[in-house]
C-alpha cells in the first residue's frame, strides 16, 4: 500500500517543480494516511503539509481529489490482506 501511495503522490506534482522534489512532504501523508480513512481530514493534512513545505496554497479540491485516491489503494490493500 506505501509503495503505491508513494507513487500516487510523487505523480501529483502539485507545484509542477519535479516529482522527486517531495520526498519529505510524501512521507509525512503517507504516514497520515495509516490513521486517517476521512478524505477530508486526509486532505486536510496534504494541505497543511505542502503549505508548510512550500509557502504555497493548495486549493482544497485539488487535496480532496488525491485524497481520495490515497484512501482508495489504502481499502483495496484491505480488501486483499
Amino acid at each position: 500500500m506505501n509503495k503505491a501511495a508513494i507513487k500516487i503522490l510523487e505523480e501529483w506534482d502539485p507545484f509542477k517543480i519535479g516529482e522527486d522534489s517531495y520526498d519529505t512532504e510524501t512521507a509525512d501523508v503517507v504516514a497520515a494516511l495509516q490513521a486517517i480513512d476521512d478524505p477530508s481530514k486526509l486532505a486536510k493534512v496534504i494541505q497543511q503539509v505542502y503549505e508548510h513545505s512550500f509557502e504555497q496554497w493548495i486549493p482544497f479540491e485539488k487535496c480532496v481529489e488525491i485524497s481520495y485516491k490515497l484512501i482508495a489503494i489504502k481499502f483495496e490493500a484491505k480488501c486483499i490482506v
